[in-house]
């Protein structure tokens, strides 16, 4: 990952695409998403270690996990964090990075009061679709076969994961917050691609978690929740979001975006929700059922799908 740290300025190599056919770029990319899956999977370990078990607030959770992630950014960006950008772009990653991380996590966990976790996650996940339908009104995205049988996987993966959202009545508030949720991911994945462009992605990654960061501890503070983390086990889980689950995981998800785009990303990202049974499983002892299997069979069968599609896609001309 080191050299993502490197000035955002400097001119790419003239053979650099040539030396790197697409099928490698796409199986690259794919790697890393499904990786950055498996990291963003830990964050309810995390956030059970840190606040249930250590006794922390949920806010200063949050505001330690972005703040001691910008810090570890910061010692890997070194002196490219200072370097010319475009004229907006840091304000852009600082405010709207901030505030997009902070929107999701609210409307998901706002929905939570009105709908059961698993009919919520489903919802969630139907953010690739909007991804794609936001990339093909822009005209930046096409929807080939291939892409719709791969949502199609994905989603059918996560029914099975999670279980039907019909199964039950679902309150209209619950459905309203988690829709708004995946459109607000949902459009905030093609801005993230625009912006770490043009800044490179450790120091995009640094400045939304500055953004996040400042988010959640004024609105901590503001509400009267912030309080300090003062055990061994909530500076355990409060570490492990900020390292593993914000840095590692950023870290992949842009350099993977970079190479997918949006659409393929989104529907990589997809892996998400197994990563989170299997991680329930061994560390939580929670039952593996045929569900599960099953479930994550359908959404590596659409993450290969599109990791094996023969479509170039498309790559940004790095900024110079």
């Amino acid at each position: 990952m080191m050299e993502s740290a490197e000035p955002a300025t400097a001119p790419a190599a003239p053979d650099e695409r040539a030396a790197s056919p697409a099928p490698r770029r796409v199986l690259a990319g794919t790697l890393e998403v499904v990786g950055a899956a498996a990291c963003f999977s830990a964050i309810p370990i995390f956030t059970v270690l840190a606040t249930d078990r250590g006794g922390a607030s949920l806010e200063s959770v949050l505001g330690g996990r972005y703040l001691l992630a910008a810090l570890a950014l910061l010692a890997m960006a070194r002196r490219a964090v200072w370097r010319p950008i475009p004229a907006g772009a840091r304000w852009r990653l600082l405010v709207f990075g901030g505030l997009g991380q902070a929107a999701v996590a609210y409307l998901a966990l706002s929905a939570l009061r009105f709908l059961p976790a698993a009919t919520m996650v489903f919802l969630f996940y139907t953010f690739p679709v909007w991804v794609a339908v936001i990339g093909a009104v822009r005209g930046t995205e096409r929807l080939t076969p291939r892409r719709l049988l791969a949502l199609a996987l994905a989603l059918g993966g996560i029914w099975a994961l999670v279980g039907s959202p019909w199964a039950g009545a679902l309150h209209p508030a619950g459905i309203a917050l988690t829709l708004a949720a995946a459109l607000v991911y949902a459009a905030y994945i093609p801005l993230l691609e625009s912006l770490q462009r043009r800044t490179g992605t450790v120091v995009a990654s640094l400045w939304v978690s500055v953004g996040a960061a400042a988010v959640f501890l004024v609105a901590g503070g503001a509400v009267g929740r912030l309080t300090t983390i003062d055990t061994a086990m909530a500076w355990i889980g409060t570490v492990g979001l900020a390292l593993i689950s914000t840095v590692l995981a950023f870290l992949l998800f842009l350099r993977g975006l970079s190479l997918l785009g949006p659409v393929r990303t989104a529907i990589a990202s997809t892996a998400e929700p197994f990563f989170v049974a299997i991680l329930g499983a061994v560390v939580l002892a929670q039952p593996t059922s045929r569900a599960t299997i099953l479930g994550g069979a359908l959404v590596a069968a659409a993450v290969v799908l599109m990791a094996i599609a023969r479509e170039t896609p498309q790559i940004p001309e790095r900024p110079v």
